[in-house]
Parts: C-alpha cells; structure tokens; sequence
C-alpha cells in the first residue's frame, strides 16, 4: 500500500521561504511520477511540481524560478523548497503519486491520473 505523509508547512511573510517534505513508501514500480499540488480555498487542484524515477521535472507557471522539486531516492522522501513566497500561494499543499508515468507539464493538468494522496500540509503566506 502506497503511503504518503506531507510536513513543513506553516505560516510565513511574503518574500519568505519553506521547504516542504514528503515520506513515500510502498511504491512498487520503477517507473513512477511524484509531484505537489495544492488547493485554495474556494479554487480547484493546481498543480505545482512533479518528478519522475529518470529525474524528469515539470513545473507550473506560477512557481517556476522560485520553487524546486527534488526526489531523495535513499530515503524515499519527496521534497518541494519554496522560495519568494507570495500571499498567491497559500493553499493546502498535496504530495502526490503515480506509477507508470512521466513528469510532463500535461500530466501537471491532470491530477486525476494520480492514484495516491496524501493528507496535506497547510502554507500560509502573509502579506
């Protein structure tokens, strides 16, 4: 069973930053897609960041030069660190996983072909 549990997020001033960290396991595959979204209040899923098993990376138009993801194989742990935060991006932020997949800026789009979620951490950014 794939598990995933998302940590680091609080509340931060603009301008700030924060690193974000998901513990994955039970991925069973080789060929895998992980990612961030995250949801607004009032607003759908966006995703944000992915990366797949060759090191492949996607971003979103609104996060790109300011975040970055990275994949930490020896202990399984996602992260997503965050910089030049903005009051935009305050949103419960997902972890996300999909085998068989590649990070692509279209799979971004498409949060349905992720079969795995985690629980969320909150981010919030004051202006």
């Amino acid at each position: 069973q794939v598990q995933l549990v998302e940590s680091g997020g609080e509340s931060v001033q603009s301008g700030g930053s924060l690193r974000l960290s998901c513990a994955a396991s039970g991925l069973t595959s080789s060929a895998y897609c992980l990612g961030w979204f995250r949801q607004a209040p009032g607003k759908g899923r966006e995703g944000v960041a992915l990366i797949d098993s060759d090191g492949s990376t996607a971003y979103g138009d609104s996060v790109k030069g300011r975040f970055t993801i990275s994949l930490d194989n020896a202990n399984n742990t996602l992260s997503l660190q965050m910089d030049s935060l903005k009051p935009d991006d305050t949103a419960m932020y997902y972890c996300a996983a999909a085998q068989f997949y590649k990070a692509t800026y279209g799979l971004l789009l498409a949060p349905h072909r992720f079969d795995y979620w985690g629980q969320g951490t909150q981010v919030t950014v004051s202006s």
